[in-house]
């Protein structure tokens, strides 16, 4: 019996033995499984492919002291072959869209013991204006033909979404959830339409979209409203992502992409990778998918184009809303909502790529380098695409011949 429990106990301290010797083996065994869950969360690494298409640089501007850490996605607009951007430090610049070249620049006066404005909002172009919003909640009209000032107005929070100009009017959202419309002419308030906001909501806001005596709003509590442009009353309003969750952090469910109107239909993404087809007039639903997220939209012929939170790229099929293809090789680096240029969808990435894919069915076609991180969604304008990252340039780009 003695030598049984001799044996016992020799057989133990040779087990706690190798348990000790072997605890960097355990260790290890954990670290793999840490480093593993670490790498399926970090950005994938791209890969190299044959490009099928040609992407001609043809210009870059540098437009000041970009948007950096403050996350307002300022990107330009175009009109009458000139493209109008801001930087938050930098200036309105009015841009030539084919050569580059600056045709002027709008610094606003530093008033006494007050610090330098920060342009931030836009700036959003129409009926001979630019109209720029700063971080202190100042809306400043200027003449798009030379730049000079022509008035000023306020609102009661931040402007970091495009102002959109139309209808006699300038639309201004601030980021407390409420949307203000202004006189062209003159600056006048004409009304303004309230909103209450969620606890917590992503950094950003949609700009205002313009159709026939209306305006469409996306919300940050995941609906998008229909108001009069006359008289800012509230027409209809509908779900497009549904706030459900257990967490403030679960139910946010922002609409803060442009939507887009063709025609009596209304495209709108949301935070919660839903996407959905209004009837603009009415705001009924036509169809609602689990695809999409808050960098906006773009439309094709045939689909609507989408990125979601994860890096995924979907092509909807217009009528249905169901997925004709998707593209998941640049899956958690951050993607921008879509842009189309010709055949080919658009998008850019926190590591200041910009990539080109089919539109027929989602393969990578090409790749260019813009610099910093880019969040603002491309745009595209007689065949040019303009790229604006956070450090304050602004790239162009044309498909070769």
């Amino acid at each position: 019996m003695s030598q049984m429990v001799i044996l016992k106990r020799v057989a133990t301290v040779a087990m706690l033995g190798m348990a000790l010797s072997g605890c960097s083996t355990v260790k290890g065994w954990f670290a793999g499984k840490d480093a593993e869950a670490k790498k399926l969360q970090e950005p994938v690494e791209l890969v190299k492919f044959d490009a099928t298409v040609k992407v001609d640089k043809l210009w870059t501007v540098n437009l000041g002291k970009g948007e950096e850490r403050i996350g307002v996605r300022q990107g330009p607009a175009v009109a009458d072959g000139r493209v109008f951007a801001a930087a938050i430090t930098g200036g309105v610049h009015a841009i030539d869209l084919q050569t580059g070249k600056k045709v002027w620049t709008y610094e606003p006066a530093k008033e006494k013991k007050k610090p330098k404005l920060r342009l931030s909002g836009g700036p959003g172009v129409g009926e001979g204006l630019v109209v720029i919003g700063t971080l202190d909640g100042q809306v400043i009209a200027l003449d798009a033909a030379d730049g000079t000032e022509k008035w000023r107005a306020k609102v009661p929070g931040e402007v970091i979404s495009a102002p959109a100009v139309g209808q006699g009017m300038v639309f201004v959202r601030s980021n407390d959830g409420r949307i203000t419309s202004f006189d062209a002419t003159n600056g006048t308030q004409r009304w303004f339409n309230p909103r209450e906001l969620p606890m917590l909501t992503v950094r950003g806001n949609a700009p205002v979209v313009q159709g026939p005596g209306v305006v469409f709003v996306g919300n940050d509590d995941g609906t998008l409203a229909a108001l009069g442009a006359a008289d800012g009353r509230t027409l209809w309003d509908q779900v497009v992502g549904n706030p459900e969750g257990r967490t403030e952090l679960d139910r946010m469910a922002d609409v803060d992409g442009a939507p887009v109107l063709e025609g009596n239909t209304l495209y709108a993404s949301s935070f919660k990778n839903q996407t959905i087809a209004i009837e603009g007039p009415t705001g009924r639903p036509l169809w609602t998918r689990d695809h999409g997220g808050a960098g906006g939209v773009t439309l094709s012929s045939s689909y609507v184009i989408v990125t979601d939170n994860q890096g995924g790229v979907f092509g909807l099929d217009k009528q249905s809303g169901a997925a004709s293809w998707s593209q998941t090789g640049l899956a958690r680096r951050q993607l921008t909502g879509p842009a189309l240029q010709g055949d080919y969808v658009v998008v850019g990435d926190f590591d200041g790529y910009v990539h080109w894919l089919q539109q027929s069915d989602g393969a990578m076609a090409a790749r260019a380098k813009t610099g910093g991180t880019v969040k603002a969604q491309p745009i595209v304008a007689d065949g040019v695409l303009l790229v604006q990252n956070i450090e304050g340039k602004l790239t162009a780009f044309r498909l070769a011949n």
